[in-house]
This record gives structure tokens, sequence and C-alpha cells, in this order.
């Protein structure tokens, strides 16, 4: 928890809930191997903090309505619900044991304000304020799945979109995009060496 309490104020509530689903996850891994053994001994910085990075970007207003895209174990969805507790989060992901997961953990956790489909984004049939994803597939691919999911009237301060946590040279992939994308290094928040290389990308709809 040391990693997390450096970079944000948390609750009592919020800290026993961050612990106890690193506890959680440890016993699915075990189960389903969502991440690698190397990884899960960096669970708090690679996966836990990095995901909470989307924090770091905008506070979502209570309310606020996001899917999680392409949710596997939970990243960034259960971190960021347990950040924001009174924001609405559908995490979707197409692989069915790892929708388990996420269900039995966001239950175990209490978190009233998780829903998890088994399912791919074109099947979900709502509207949110906010997409987010994480290392799930190019930009091209995660716009052209999430664009009609996505509010037209802004609710927050930050306007509608698509959040993404990236890491490596993106040139390429973000240039059919222009102007309407915004890259921000997230070693801007965090001085870990991990995240040297790690982008938060933001795309307004």
């Amino acid at each position: 928890m040391d990693l997390l309490k450096k970079y944000f104020e948390l609750s009592s509530e919020q800290e026993s809930k961050f612990e106890l689903f690193q506890d959680l996850f440890k016993e699915w891994n075990v189960k389903l191997n969502l991440i690698s053994r190397k990884d899960l001994d960096h669970l708090e910085e690679r996966h836990i903090l990095h995901s909470l990075a989307i924090a770091k970007l905008t506070k979502f207003k209570p309310g606020t309505k996001i899917m999680d895209l392409g949710c596997g174990g939970g990243f960034p969805g259960l971190m960021l619900a347990i950040y924001f507790p009174e924001v609405d989060f559908h995490l979707v992901d197409s692989i069915a044991k790892k929708i388990k997961a996420v269900d039995d953990m966001a239950a175990k956790l209490d978190l009233n304000n998780v829903r998890a489909s088994h399912a791919r984004a074109e099947q979900i049939d709502e509207k949110f304020d906010f997409v987010v994803s994480r290392a799930v597939a190019p930009m091209s691919k995660l716009w052209a799945w999430s664009r009609n999911k996505i509010k037209k009237d802004d609710a927050n301060a930050l306007s509608n979109g698509l959040i993404a946590l990236k890491g490596g040279d993106l040139k390429l992939e973000l240039n059919p995009f222009g102007r309407r994308v915004l890259v921000e290094d997230i070693s801007k928040h965090f001085e870990e060496a991990f995240f040297e290389t790690k982008k938060l990308i933001y795309l307004r709809a």
C-alpha cells in the first residue's frame, strides 16, 4: 500500500479494499493465470497504480458512467471503482472466465458501483461518458468499438471520450487522430522507472 499512499489520499475503507483486492487477485491468478508470476510480484506498481494514472488525468464526477473495454482481471475498472465509489462502471470482456473472476472480486469488495458483462463491446447497447481501456488493442480499433457508445453531452470537466493506458512508440498509431488526441506521460505523475515509457491517451469524442 506504500506506493498508493505515496500518490493518493485514501480513506481507510479504500485502503482496506485495495489490500483485499490484492489477496483476491492472487487467489484468482493461481486459477486463471491472469498475469505472469513475475508481474504478480509488482502487482501494486504495474497494475493497481498504473490503472489509477487515469485518476491523475481527471476526477470523475458522481454519477459518471464508464465502460472498461477489455477489462481482463479488472484493470483499470475495479481500481477506478474503488477510487471513485460514486461513479458507475460497466466492465466488459469477451473471455468468460475473466468476467467470472471480476464478478467474484467485485462482490467480495462490496463494489455496488460495478457491473460486469461477458460480451464484445459492440454487443453493449448503452451510452457512457467515458470508455477506458488498458493495453487491449490499437487506438483505431478501440475507437471503432467505442465511438458509438459515448454520450454527446458532457458532464465532467474533461469532455466525453476514450481514455487508454498504453506504452511504447505510438506515433503511427495516433497519426490518424491528429489534434483530437492528447498524450500525457505517466512519468509526470509517478516517478518509478516502470512508468518511463507509459502514456495516458485521451481521445475526445
